[in-house]
């Protein structure tokens, strides 16, 4: 089992971010937070380089909380990390941590099932993102 779920294909950087939030939220996502690596990157430590790559923290609140009953620790692994980054002009990814990977070791059956919830919303939200 993969540790993400992704999706690589051609389009526009910029697209596919509107692309993701769109489909996250129709999803039941919100998003809590959004990093910009590259400014970052140059910001921190002055590299002009670095690729564009975004992360987003996205949380759907009711299955968060469904989690969070079933393992008052999980907040550990929350929001859940959705990257768009390009590869290549022209060239983007767009991927999320996989939670039945993550979730897996910790062998709760309650949080099996919404990690499974939530792979299956992810993989429904990466495929809208990516078909521009």
């Amino acid at each position: 089992m993969s540790f993400k779920i992704s999706k690589t294909f051609e389009g526009n950087f910029d697209a596919a971010i509107e692309r993701t939030v769109a489909a996250l939220k129709a999803e039941g996502f919100g998003i809590l937070t959004e990093i910009d690596i590259k400014a970052t990157m140059k910001e921190k430590l002055g590299i002009e380089d670095f690729p564009r790559y975004q992360i987003l923290g996205a949380c759907n609140p009711p299955i968060a909380h469904a989690a969070l009953i079933a393992e008052p620790a999980i907040g550990v692994m929350l929001p859940c990390n959705v990257i768009i980054r390009e590869i290549a002009p022209g060239k983007v990814e767009v991927a999320a941590i996989n939670p039945a990977a993550a979730i897996g070791a910790i062998g709760n059956a309650d949080l099996l099932r919404l990690a499974d919830e939530v792979a299956a919303k992810l993989n429904r939200a990466i495929s809208f993102a990516s078909e521009i």
